[in-house]
């Protein structure tokens, strides 16, 4: 098992590599020529800026049993694909059951932006302890049930 992280603004990189390193697994952090990344535990990948150029690299890399950290539906859609789990930085896991009705709500979010009307969507809030808590406590939950099926 690896754990592939789109790293670019990724605000849990740091827990994640804590609690991998407790679990011995290998962690592979991925970001464009945008972001600088340092890491005495993970490797580093750099890709090419471009429109969507680490979601891809990420997924060519994972592959089944894997997990992939990622904010972003379209990303955790493919990785399911591929049999390996998906994490958000919230700690909510993606599966099959709930991944349609997340990139339904993102498309009707893209759609309400590119509306003429004025539609203001209100982003996330700032990021708490607890947030980090969260995700913490469920990305654990998530390694022991992932290396329960291996």
């Amino acid at each position: 098992m690896t754990i592939y992280v789109d790293a670019d603004a990724c605000p849990v990189v740091r827990i994640v590599e804590k609690t991998a390193k407790e679990h011995k697994i290998n962690v592979c952090l991925l970001c464009d020529t945008n972001h600088v990344l340092q890491s005495d535990y993970s490797e580093i990948r750099i890709i090419g800026a471009g429109a969507d150029a680490v979601d891809f690299a990420l997924i060519n890399l994972c592959k089944s049993g894997d997990i992939v950290v990622t904010q972003d539906y379209g990303v955790a859609a493919m990785a399911l694909g591929k049999g390996a789990y998906g994490i958000h930085q919230s700690g909510k896991w993606y599966t099959n059951d709930n991944i349609n009705q997340l990139l339904m709500e993102r498309h009707i979010a893209k759609a309400a932006r590119r509306a003429k009307s004025k539609n203001h969507l209100k982003g996330p809030g700032k990021r708490t302890k607890e947030d980090d808590e969260r995700f913490e406590e469920s990305f654990r939950k998530l390694i022991i049930y992932a290396a329960g099926k291996e």
